[in-house]
């Protein structure tokens, strides 16, 4: 499968455009983000999450049938934390034809268990895209030092 990696940028007229940053091939079984595990693996595979020394977002934008549409690098923090919004997450989603979202971002610390500020994110994002009707159907939080564990929200009821 091939991986889309997507930016916004403005352009001459200073309106927000979509561009497309790289593509990567992806051996997989399929062509869908259907499971956190499926999720994770892309994820550990192709961005090596587990290895980064700071947090780093990633929204992943997909079609109703759970197809993977692009990957969106969001943001990059600290050691322990990094800004999120809805609206930029959503003017990625809005611009790609996503259907709904997954947000991932890595723990340095190896400490797969969501923080009070992860928690709370999820929820702004959940809350925003049930109003313009792009859900957010998961969270996935993913450890780092080599570490290939991670959590999902939605498996363990807290989205």
């Amino acid at each position: 499968m091939r991986i889309n990696f997507y930016d916004t940028r403005l352009d001459d007229n200073g309106r927000v455009v979509l561009v497309k940053e790289k593509g990567v091939n992806y051996k997989a079984e399929g062509k869908r983000a259907n499971s956190p595990a499926s999720v994770a693996q892309i994820m550990h595979r192709i961005l090596r999450l587990d290895e980064l020394a700071e947090e780093c977002v990633y929204m992943l934008a997909l079609n109703g049938a759970c197809k993977l549409l692009g990957i969106f690098f969001i943001s990059k923090g600290t050691v322990n934390m990094c800004l999120v919004t809805p609206r930029e997450l959503y003017i990625r989603a809005l611009l790609s034809g996503a259907a709904q979202i997954i947000l991932v971002h890595n723990h340095p610390s190896g400490d797969v268990c969501p923080s009070e500020q992860d928690i709370k994110v999820t929820r702004q994002v959940k809350q925003a895209g049930e109003i313009i009707n792009i859900p957010l159907v998961d969270h996935i939080i993913i450890g780092g030092i080599g570490n290939a564990a991670y959590i999902s929200l939605r498996e363990a009821n807290m989205l």
